[in-house]
């Protein structure tokens, strides 16, 4: 019944743009408030639906439908910002250069290096990345000092940061080397890892993104990227079956601690 009263009213205009390749659904939001967006030559309003026979327009050029699935893995390199913002002069669209409109899935920080993901499909974004759906990412950090078992249980049981206002949740930790760790997180706050180190006393010099759920950084060369293979797609697509695109509840995003 629900399937039937989708097709009758058609889609919401931010899931359509999202679809198509074009933006994010919260992006869409942003640009529908922003009047850039049209449907049939009056402006769209948030939350309104897009039928069969209508034309969609983004910033004056009509929209067609994406069919074509994109998904990447790039190996970014230090100083380059996730963002498809063009007015970031180091963006990571503009450094990969690919042919069609693709976005980040997430973001790796500028100081980082390692595994990010690109799509032109708007509704895997959300679902990969909310911390609700507990997804592991899987990085690889050197620290400036050897590593002391204080350390390693500190990150493993949740560590406070004072600036966000937020524990993080328990964690996986290995010590790889005498200054060396794997760490894995289902959660990801701004710097978070970097946070984690300086709140327990010491900092990060390199960290490397080396895992997304079942996508792995393996030997692909820094600053180019390669299509996921079926096999990994299948898997990827069988984890985020159940997954949320809408926000959690604060509860699942991480712990407040009241402070």
């Amino acid at each position: 019944m629900e399937e039937k009263t989708e097709r009758q009213s058609g889609i919401r205009i931010n899931k359509y743009l999202s679809a198509a390749g074009i933006c994010s659904r919260r992006e869409a939001d942003r640009e529908i408030a922003a009047g850039n967006v049209r449907i049939d030559g009056r402006a769209a309003a948030a939350g309104e639906r897009v039928d069969v026979g209508m034309t969609v327009y983004f910033h004056g050029k009509p929209v067609v439908p994406e069919e074509e699935e994109i998904l990447l893995a790039f190996h970014k390199p230090r100083g380059i910002v996730c963002t498809a913002e063009k007015r970031e002069k180091n963006n990571i669209i503009d450094y990969i250069n690919y042919p069609k409109r693709i976005y980040p899935v997430g973001r790796l920080d500028r100081d980082s290096e390692g595994l990010i993901l690109l799509t032109n499909r708007g509704d895997l974004v959300n679902k990969i990345m909310r911390a609700g759906n507990f997804h592991e990412k899987e990085y690889l950090v050197t620290a400036d000092r050897d590593l002391t078992d204080a350390f390693l249980e500190g990150m493993r049981g949740g560590v406070y940061l004072e600036e966000l206002d937020v524990t993080t949740r328990k964690c996986r930790v290995k010590q790889t080397g005498k200054r060396t760790f794997s760490i894995v997180l289902t959660q990801g706050y701004n710097r978070q890892i970097r946070r984690m180190c300086e709140t327990l006393g010491c900092r990060v010099i390199r960290l490397i993104r080396i895992r997304i759920m079942n996508v792995y950084l393996k030997n692909l060369a820094l600053g180019t990227y390669r299509d996921l293979t079926e096999q990994e797609k299948s898997d990827l697509y069988r984890l985020i079956e159940h997954s949320r695109s809408a926000p959690a509840q604060k509860a699942d995003a991480g712990h407040r601690s009241g402070r």
